[in-house]
């Protein structure tokens, strides 16, 4: 079963279109401010400032352990900072201001003896929706996400994947302004992580405001307007994915067949090596400032040298994160908060 992003059958969408979310000026959405957390006397999170926009897609990157569960706590008033101040919708994070807020939690939790539909509109109710308005709703996003006929069923007889998507309609059954996703891939199949993505788009295409954290660097490379990097509780980066990348060293690999040391052909070029990877020995250049691909390509052919291989290698965001935490630091830690 895969969720429908395309909206239920007749033609209703998956959010409605609520076009007073449209064409609002930057608004700060969220905001910490040095906020820092202690458990134990072990930092969890040290000093972590950033900001979400509205409209924007924001992804809050790291390993497992690095904060990103417990600065999202503190973000809804779950937890309270040792240090720092949280704004939420303008002040702090208050129940009238969580009311306008979807949030799934990394620990998935949905009462397994209720019906499915039930469970949703229960999860409605908490958040001023009116019963008959819950239960219409819920029904529609069952059969959008395709699991209406799961509707009556109970929640531990579905898959661990049909129950996640339960959840997910649980957070964005109240149609929230600003949705928060911890870790909200885990437990999906490829195709499902994708039909998630799809969602998350929608949701910011009707004008809402979207927060996930992930340890997997692709989602995050596809969907967002902004991410923060976070290693061992520190923020590590906040910008765009363009930023990000651009703090990756362009790089080329060579293989030759002749007996050229690259490292002279290529000198004041970057910075080159030589690998050997299985029988083959290959050379990477980390180009310099000002030089890209094609510089390379004709230094080794006015030095002929005879290549079997030229190939720029395009960065990804996990290349930006080692690059900018370290290899050390983007190693996962015991989970702790």
């Amino acid at each position: 079963m895969l969720f429908n992003t395309g909206g239920s059958p007749g033609g209703a969408p998956l959010v409605s279109q609520d076009t007073t979310l449209r064409g609002i000026m930057s608004e700060t959405i969220l905001a910490l401010d040095g906020v820092s957390k202690t458990f134990n006397g072990k930092p969890a999170v040290r000093d972590v400032s950033f900001s979400v926009e509205r409209g924007q897609i924001t992804g809050f990157l790291g390993p497992n352990g690095a904060g990103k569960t417990t600065s999202l706590r503190m973000s809804l008033g779950i937890l309270t900072p040792d240090r720092g101040t949280v704004s939420l919708f303008g002040g702090p994070p208050r129940p009238a201001a969580l009311d306008r807020v979807g949030f799934l939690p990394e620990e998935r939790g949905i009462y397994r003896k209720m019906k499915v539909i039930d469970v949703i509109v229960f999860f409605a109710r908490l958040k001023g929706v009116a019963p008959a308005e819950a239960r219409r709703r819920g029904l529609q996003m069952l059969e959008e996400f395709g699991l209406a006929e799961v509707a009556e069923s109970k929640v531990k007889t579905l898959s661990k994947g049909m129950a996640q998507k339960v959840q997910i309609i649980s957070t964005l059954v109240h149609e929230p302004e600003f949705i928060i996703l911890d870790e909200p891939f885990s437990g999906l199949d490829p195709v499902n992580q994708n039909a998630l993505e799809q969602v998350v788009r929608r949701q910011a295409e009707a004008g809402r405001t979207v927060l996930f954290s992930t340890h997997v660097m692709e989602h995050a490379e596809r969907l967002c307007d902004k991410i923060v990097l976070i290693a061992k509780g520190r923020k590590a980066f906040d910008g765009t994915v363009a930023e990000a990348l651009g703090q990756v060293p362009r790089r080329v690999t060579l293989e030759i067949v002749s007996d050229h040391d690259l490292s002279r052909v290529l000198a004041g070029k970057g910075e080159v090596h030589r690998e050997t990877r299985g029988e083959h020995e290959v050379w990477i250049v980390d180009l310099g400032p000002g030089v890209d691909a094609q510089d390379i390509l004709k230094a080794c052919v006015d030095a002929d040298v005879k290549l079997t291989r030229f190939e720029p290698v395009r960065a990804h965001l996990h290349d930006a994160f080692v690059h900018l935490v370290g290899r050390e630091a983007a190693a996962p830690e015991a989970e702790t908060v």
